[in-house]
C-alpha cells in the first residue's frame, strides 16, 4: 500500500471512530496526533507503552515512535532516557496547505471557511530541532517530517467585532499525506538545502527554503554542527556557506 494511502486509511479510522462522539468542545487527544499515530502503527496494541517511567506514543520490537506535533523541548527527557537503549523515531507533522474553518462555538455552525495563502515547507523543522540539538547526532536518533494538507478549526470566541483576536485553535483536521522525508543521519539532512543553493548565506537560505529570515540562522548552525555545510568565506558579517564533499556523497 502507498504511502498515501495508507494515511488516507488513518484518517478515515480516526474521523469515523470520532464521527458520533465529538462535537466542538475538548479532544482528548488532538487529530494530527492521533491520525500521524495510526499512520505509523495501526495496531493499537503498540500504542501509549510505559517505558522506563515515561509512556511512549508507539514502542515495537525495541523501537520508539513519539509523534511530536509541537514543541520539541517536551522530547527532551523521553529522549535522554530512550535513546542509551532503543531505536528512537521522532515523527513531525507540518502543514503544507492549510484550509482555516471558523466555528460558532455556541452553535457548533460552520462561519466561514478559506484557504490560506501560507505554505510549509520542510526546512520550518530547524526551529524544533533546535531544542534537542545535543540528541541530532545520536545513531539510535531518526527524525520524520510529513508535510501534510490540514483544515484548521478555530473557535470564534475571541477579541474584535468578529471575535477572531486570540481565538481559540480548536483542532485540526488531516485532509492528506503531501510529502515524508526521513533523517537517518547527518547525510539525510542534505535533503533540506535547495538543489540551486551553492554559496550562500542564511539569509539566501531562508529564502530559498521558505523560512524566516531569523529561522535561517538556526538552520546554518545546525548544519553546520551536523556537517552538511561548511562555512567557505564572509560577507559583511554573514558567513557564506556550501554543502560539504561528505554530504554531496
Amino acid at each position: 500500500m502507498k504511502n498515501e494511502d495508507r494515511f488516507d486509511r488513518a484518517i478515515a479510522t480516526v474521523v469515523t471512530r470520532r464521527h458520533e462522539n465529538h462535537g466542538i468542545g475538548t479532544l482528548s487527544e488532538k487529530t494530527v496526533h492521533a491520525v500521524v499515530k495510526c499512520y505509523m502503527e495501526p495496531d493499537e496494541d503498540y500504542h501509549e507503552t510505559p517505558i522506563d517511567g515515561y509512556v511512549a506514543d508507539i514502542f515495537r520490537e525495541n523501537h520508539v515512535i513519539e509523534i511530536q506535533t509541537g514543541n520539541f523541548d517536551k522530547l527532551r527527557g523521553k529522549l535522554q532516557t530512550f535513546l542509551p537503549n532503543y531505536k528512537v523515531t521522532v515523527v513531525h507533522p507540518i502543514p503544507a496547505k492549510k484550509t482555516l474553518c471558523w466555528v460558532d462555538p455556541e452553535t457548533g455552525e460552520i462561519a466561514e471557511r478559506r484557504k490560506s495563502n501560507k505554505h510549509g515547507t520542510p526546512a520550518m523543522i530547524f526551529e524544533e530541532l533546535y531544542r534537542i540539538r545535543p540528541f541530532l547526532k545520536d545513531p539510535n536518533l531518526s527524525i520524520i517530517i510529513l508535510l501534510i494538507d490540514m483544515e484548521e478549526t478555530k473557535l470564534l470566541d475571541g477579541y474584535g467585532p468578529k471575535k477572531k483576536k486570540r481565538a481559540t485553535k480548536y483542532d485540526r483536521l488531516p485532509l492528506g499525506l503531501v510529502e515524508e522525508i526521513h533523517l537517518d543521519g547527518p547525510e539525510d539532512y542534505r535533503m533540506l538545502i535547495p538543489i540551486e543553493l551553492e554559496h550562500f548565506t542564511s539569509a539566501e537560505y531562508a529564502k530559498a527554503a521558505g523560512i524566516p529570515k531569523w529561522d535561517g540562522s538556526t538552520a546554518m548552525q545546525i548544519l553546520f554542527e551536523m556537517g552538511v555545510v561548511e562555512r567557505v568565506d564572509k560577507k559583511g558579517n554573514a558567513y557564506i556557506y556550501e554543502v560539504t564533499e561528505a554530504a554531496l556523497r
